[in-house]
Order: C-alpha cells, then sequence, then structure tokens
C-alpha cells in the first residue's frame, strides 16, 4: 500500500511539472507572436476608415431599411451576383444615344450651347479647346438661367460605379441616364477657363438641395486628377471642402489619405480623403436610410449622414458670371 502511494506521488508530480511546461510554452509562443506581429507594424483586426459622425437634424420619415441595390429596375441582394459593367457609350464603336437635341456644334461647353441659342434640355456634342477629341454631354438649361456642363448624374442605380480607373478616366453610363463623363473630358473642359461647380443633391420625400463651389477645376493625370474647389454657399451643407486638394482614388489605383483603400470600403470612385463626408460615386439604394458594414452608399453627410442615401445627384459646371 505504501509503494502504491508512493508511485501515485510520483506521477502527480511529474504531471505537475508537464503542465508547468506546458503553460510556459503557450505563454512564451504568444508572446512570441505579438511581438512579431508589433515587429511589422500590424494589428489583429484590418484598418477601416472611421464613420461620418455627422448627425442630420432631419432625416425623411417615409424611407425605409433596405438591403437591396437596385439596378435596370430589378432588386439584388447585397451579396448576390450582379451584372457586369454597362457598356461604355464614349467609344466609337457604339451608336449615339437616343435625343441628341440638335446636329449643329460642336461646341466649347454647354454654356456655349445656351448662347447660340438652344435653351432645350439634352445631349449636345462638344469639344474642347486644343483637343479633337468629342464628347457627348448633357446640357442642363433649366436651372439657374442653363449653360451647366453636367458631369455626373445618379438616379436610379441602373449603372454600376465601382470601377477601375480607366474607366473613371474615360467615362462610363448613358448620357440621357446614370452616367460619368471622364476624369481626362473633365479635366480637359474645366482648363478651358474659370469655371465654378454646382451639386444638386435630391433626398427620398423629393426635396433638392444645393452646394455651390466658385471655382473647380483639376490638376492633370500626372497629378492624379487633384481636386480644385473655391469657396461654398448654398443649402445642403458643406461636404466637399475636405477632399479639396486630394487626387482620386478607384478600386485599383489608391491615392487617398487613409491607410486602406477607401474605394474599397465606399464601392466607388471619388476625391477620397480618409475617406471623407461625401461619396457620390457609391452605392445606389432604394429608400434612403441602409444598411451595411460601411458607409458605401451615395451620401453627403451634412445632408442626411453617411447612412442616408441620395436619390437623385447631379454635379454640374459653367463659367464663372
Amino acid at each position: 500500500m505504501m509503494r502504491l502511494a508512493s508511485r501515485y506521488k510520483e506521477l502527480e508530480a511529474r504531471f505537475a511539472t508537464m503542465a508547468g511546461w506546458s503553460t510556459t510554452t503557450r505563454l512564451y509562443s504568444l508572446l512570441r507572436w505579438r511581438t512579431m506581429h508589433e515587429a511589422l507594424g500590424r494589428s489583429e483586426l484590418p484598418p477601416v476608415p472611421p464613420l461620418v459622425q455627422v448627425v442630420p437634424e432631419n432625416i425623411p420619415t417615409d424611407n425605409r431599411f433596405t438591403n437591396e441595390i437596385v439596378r435596370n429596375n430589378r432588386a439584388f441582394l447585397r451579396d448576390s451576383r450582379m451584372e457586369g459593367p454597362t457598356a461604355n457609350p464614349f467609344g466609337l464603336d457604339h451608336p449615339p444615344p437616343q435625343g441628341t437635341i440638335t446636329s449643329d456644334g460642336p461646341f466649347k461647353d454647354c454654356f456655349h450651347v445656351r448662347r447660340a441659342g438652344h435653351s432645350n434640355n439634352g445631349m449636345y456634342l462638344l469639344k474642347t479647346d486644343n483637343s479633337d477629341h468629342l464628347i457627348q454631354a448633357w446640357c442642363e438649361h433649366s436651372l439657374d438661367n442653363g449653360g451647366w456642363t453636367v458631369l455626373q448624374k445618379r438616379k436610379d442605380g441602373s449603372v454600376n460605379f465601382f470601377r477601375n480607373w480607366e474607366n473613371y478616366k474615360k467615362g462610363f453610363g448613358n448620357i440621357d441616364g446614370e452616367h460619368w463623363l471622364g476624369l481626362d473630358n473633365i479635366f480637359n473642359l474645366a482648363k478651358q477657363g474659370d469655371y465654378k461647380l454646382m451639386v444638386e443633391l435630391e433626398d427620398w420625400t423629393g426635396k433638392k438641395v444645393y452646394a455651390e463651389y466658385s471655382s473647380f477645376y483639376l490638376e492633370p493625370e500626372s497629378e492624379g486628377y487633384k481636386l480644385r474647389l473655391g469657396t461654398y454657399q448654398g443649402n445642403a451643407g458643406d461636404s466637399f471642402s475636405s477632399n479639396n486638394g486630394k487626387q482620386f482614388t478607384t478600386l485599383d489605383r489608391d491615392r487617398d489619405e487613409f491607410s486602406g483603400n477607401c474605394a474599397h470600403f465606399h464601392k466607388g470612385g471619388w476625391w477620397y480623403n480618409a475617406c471623407g463626408q461625401t461619396n457620390l460615386n457609391g452605392v445606389w439604394y432604394s429608400g434612403g436610410v441602409y444598411r451595411s458594414k460601411f458607409q458605401d452608399g451615395i451620401f453627403w453627410a451634412a445632408y442626411g449622414g453617411g447612412f442616408y442615401s441620395l436619390k437623385s445627384v447631379r454635379l454640374m459646371i459653367r463659367p464663372i458670371d
């Protein structure tokens, strides 16, 4: 009996030693893992952009929560497969869009169109100074005496805006619907003289507000089409000045101030800061307030906040009066 008790104590001591060794080893391994990650400058979680903290005073009461992205009048769940990008209408291999107002031109810009006596909204042919490239653009003549060249339009989610650098450079979409005129075209238009920018925002109650900037132009592609804005005035609130001086970022070309790529989080291309107070090329959500892990809707933080996706948006330029 004494021999059995002695043997039990021997086994107990050996097990305790092994258990202590195992705990020490685990602690050592954990310490080594943490030291290694700190040396590499990594964190346990990947960096994510800060959420927009602006809380709007008024949010329309008839909006609904949704996880749907509306494209071509059909609803797709966020994680489902979507259709491919809309064909680029700016190339010569595509027929011109229907509804072009006149065969006159080409014109320098839409202000030139207005001065030539055309007062109907619609598509016109433009050609900028020192360029042989023709541009199809939508001219807005019913707003503030007309003459506005539309650079971007969102209204129904029919066009995918989560695109690469080349697409954003050349332009995409449908001129009589959702489209992006192209960074190269915007650069060439704005360098012809002194232009101002008008941003038109519409919420889901049908209310429209405006943000106007006293000057607007872009740096060349070699500078990342850096944004240059003047002073703000309007009733939408200023959510764009924080992007002033920033280069354009797309899913395949990261030029923003954030450690990650803002285009990946916000699902668009834009003059992101880190990542900014506006995302007008984001996902078109139906209904206004939306649920998403990241703020990837079409938002203007000063008007609705980061989780209110606007119904329609237009960016327009016109020569300074």
